[in-house]
């Protein structure tokens, strides 16, 4: 889903080698170290500057003995795609706490032989630590192994190996798509009584948003209610996305829903949704992700709802779960950690839209957000 992005989101987060800009030298030290983070933090007092204020270069001074600055190498399979913009931030976040460096690599097409050439460029190459997203259910698994056996730890992250299958990967870090997809459908039979439901996705059988897909689907279907669900597959980039779900409308306007599993179809949905009008008409619209397009279209009432999935801890907990891994010796962890689900409407869009983060991936500016009001969960 290659989209050209505005030049503060470009800012340090594209291309096929970013990595940190030494701001964390070789000599750096992590914040987790073995008695935890409990520990590490009870150090924090003798690093405090003025007004009690740290910085995480501080913190990170505070724990680790010196060591490596150990290189994570990340395949991803649409290296171009504006949800990813966050979860580089994230990464970039984390190598500069955990003196840490990393590459950005892979495919911009979800282009599974691409993404295998560059597992095993990066075990050539003698990555201390692997990421890449499981997208198909049997390409990775002899390439993961083969990084397993040169004693390179291989982190799934955003899409995992299908339910019941085994994969080498050492943890997954991510949303439960299923359970995510399964969410959706269960909204989608909230609003919907019966006729016809399309529910659009990129790229059919792809285990990032496929399952999401099936969890739909089985909702539905487990709801009773008289819905008839059509399947359309959109495409891999923005545009052709948008395109196919124009089509798709004009040559079905009786349709009562139009929800999307992935973030380029779920903006398309939105402006379609606007374009034609769908919500006077009684239309409902939904779908997954945080693209500005969407935050604004579910704020002007076009869309009713989108999943927020973390696309930002999906590359800081990776990070994270790498560097302690290594500086472990492989004792500690590694775990699955769910990035979870949250569903944002009309009613809690207004932060979204209102605050430009990294962790949105909005702004290059580091920053600490300040909390306000009641915490919604």
């Amino acid at each position: 889903m290659a989209q050209n992005r505005d030049d503060d989101a470009n800012d340090g987060s594209n291309g096929t080698s970013n990595r940190t800009s030494g701001i964390i030298n070789s000599g750096r030290r992590g914040l987790m170290q073995g008695a935890g983070l409990g520990a590490a933090l009870s150090l924090l007092g003798g690093v405090s500057g003025a007004g009690g204020l740290i910085s995480t270069a501080q913190a990170a001074e505070a724990a680790f003995p010196q060591h490596k600055k150990w290189k994570i190498v990340f395949v991803n399979h649409v290296t171009t795609n504006p949800f990813f913009v966050p979860t580089q931030y994230g990464i970039q976040d984390a190598c500069a706490m955990f003196g840490m460096d990393y590459q950005w690599t892979g495919s911009a097409t979800s282009d599974a032989g691409e993404m295998v050439r560059a597992v095993n460029s990066a075990i050539a190459a003698k990555a201390d630590a692997i990421a890449v997203p499981i997208v198909d259910p049997n390409a990775f698994d002899k390439p993961i192994q083969a990084a397993l056996d040169a004693g390179i730890p291989v982190f799934a992250y955003n899409a995992d190996a299908p339910r019941g299958k085994s994969n080498p990967r050492l943890a997954y870090i991510g949303q439960d798509l299923y359970l995510s997809g399964y969410q959706m459908g269960e909204r989608i039979a909230s609003l919907v009584d019966s006729g016809m439901v399309a529910l659009f996705i990129a790229t059919p059988g792809q285990l990032n948003i496929q399952p999401r897909l099936d969890g739909a689907s089985d909702a539905i279907k487990k709801s009773g209610k008289k819905i008839d669900i059509q399947t359309v597959a959109t495409g891999a980039t923005v545009n052709e996305e948008l395109s196919k779900i124009k089509s798709f409308y004009l040559g079905h306007q009786d349709l009562k829903g139009m929800f999307a599993v992935d973030a380029g179809s779920t903006q398309g949905v939105a402006q379609v949704m606007k374009e034609s009008g769908l919500p006077s008409k009684g239309v409902h619209g939904g779908g997954f992700d945080l693209l500005p397009q969407t935050i604004q279209l579910i704020h002007e009432g076009f869309l009713d709802f989108t999943i927020d999935q973390q696309p930002y801890v999906q590359g800081f907990y990776t990070v994270m779960e790498a560097f302690v891994f290594l500086a472990s010796g492989g004792l500690v962890g590694p775990a699955n950690i769910n990035t979870g689900l949250k569903f944002v409407t009309k009613d809690t869009v207004e932060p979204y839209l209102n605050t430009s983060t990294r962790y949105e991936g909005k702004t290059t500016k580091p920053q600490i957000v300040p909390m306000k009001g009641a915490i919604k969960s």
